[in-house]
C-alpha cells in the first residue's frame, strides 16, 4: 500500500528495489511511495571506501534505506544504505510485508462487501492508518481488543463489526521479542543494592501486555528483553526501561549506559 504522504520524511526508513546501479551511485524505486525514486550515492552505500559499488548492490535487489534529504519541488530523494543496521532492516522489511498482508485483507473485505479496496480505503482505511500508524496495526488491534480498540480512539462506523470479525478470522495475536543491553555500576558501599533497585525499575511497564526482563551477564553487563504486541511498542518500552534504569542509578551516584548491540569484547 502506498503511503498517505506523497514523499517520505527525512530520517524515515524506506523499502526499495534497486533499479539501476551506476559507478557513482544507485537509483532505488521506493515500494511504498508510488512513482518515487531515490538516489544513493556511492559514499552512502557502505561504511568505509567503496571501490566497486556492485560488490554491495545490484539491480533488482530489495533494500532498506534511510532518507537523508527530500526536495519535493525537484522530486529529489537522497538515500543512505550504510545508515541502516541489520536490526532496522529486519524490522522495516517485516513491517512492509505486514502492510502487503493488510492490502490483501482489504481486497478480500471489499469482495465480501461487493465493493472495491479503493472505496474501503477512502471510506475508513485512511482514518485507520492515521489513527493506528498502519492498516495492519488496525487489523491487529481489532483482532486483539475488538470494539474496545475503536472506542479508545473514538473511531466509529457501521463497518466496524465486519472489520473486527475479519481481523479475528485472519490475525492471531502475536508478540515480538527484542533485546538490548545495559551497563550498570555503582562503586559505593551499597552499590549492589543500588544496582538491583535500578534494574527493577527497568522491568516496570504501564502496559499489561508488555513483559520486560533483565538478565545478569556478568557485572556490570545485563541483558534486557522486551516482549510486546509489535516492534514499535517494543522499541518504545525498551528505551523507557533503559532510561528508568540509568536515571535511577545516576541519582544514586552510579553510572549506566544502554546499547542495542552487544560489544564483542563484553560478550567474551
Amino acid at each position: 500500500m502506498a503511503k498517505l504522504n506523497p514523499f517520505p520524511e527525512e530520517g524515515e526508513l524506506v523499502v526499495g528495489t534497486v533499479r539501476e546501479v551506476q559507478n557513482f551511485g544507485a537509483m532505488v524505486t521506493l515500494e511504498e511511495y508510488a512513482g518515487k525514486e531515490g538516489f544513493c550515492h556511492i559514499r552512502e552505500v557502505a561504511p568505509g571506501w567503496v571501490k566497486r559499488i556492485r560488490d554491495f548492490v545490484r539491480e533488482q535487489q530489495r533494500v532498506v534505506a534511510k532518507v537523508q534529504g527530500v526536495d519535493a519541488k525537484k522530486g529529489h530523494i537522497d538515500l543512505s544504505l550504510k545508515a541502516v543496521n541489520e536490526h532496522q532492516k529486519r524490522e522495516t522489511i517485516q513491517a512492509w510485508k505486514n502492510e502487503q498482508k493488510a492490502d490483501n485483507f482489504l481486497k478480500i473485505l471489499a469482495e465480501r462487501e461487493k465493493t472495491t479496496a479503493e472505496a474501503l480505503l477512502a471510506s475508513y482505511g485512511r482514518t485507520l492508518i492515521e489513527t493506528y500508524g498502519s492498516l495492519y496495526s488496525a487489523f491487529q488491534q481489532a483482532a486483539e481488543y475488538g470494539e474496545e480498540a475503536f472506542k479508545q480512539e473514538n473511531v466509529t462506523g457501521a463497518w466496524i463489526p465486519n472489520f473486527i470479525a475479519f481481523a479475528k478470522e485472519n490475525i492471531q495475536a502475536s508478540f515480538v521479542d527484542i533485546t538490548g543491553f545495559l551497563d550498570v555500576q555503582h562503586h559505593g558501599a551499597d552499590g549492589v543494592k543500588h544496582v538491583s533497585k535500578a534494574l527493577k525499575a527497568a522491568e516496570k511497564s504501564e502496559f499489561e501486555d508488555v513483559e520486560i526482563e533483565v538478565a545478569y551477564m556478568g557485572a556490570p553487563h545485563y541483558r534486557v528483553t522486551v516482549k510486546a504486541p509489535d516492534f514499535k511498542i517494543a522499541e518504545t518500552e525498551m528505551q523507557k526501561a533503559a532510561d528508568r534504569t540509568i536515571l535511577a542509578i545516576q541519582k544514586a551516584g552510579g553510572a549506566g549506559s544502554f546499547h542495542r548491540e552487544l560489544d564483542a569484547k563484553k560478550a567474551a
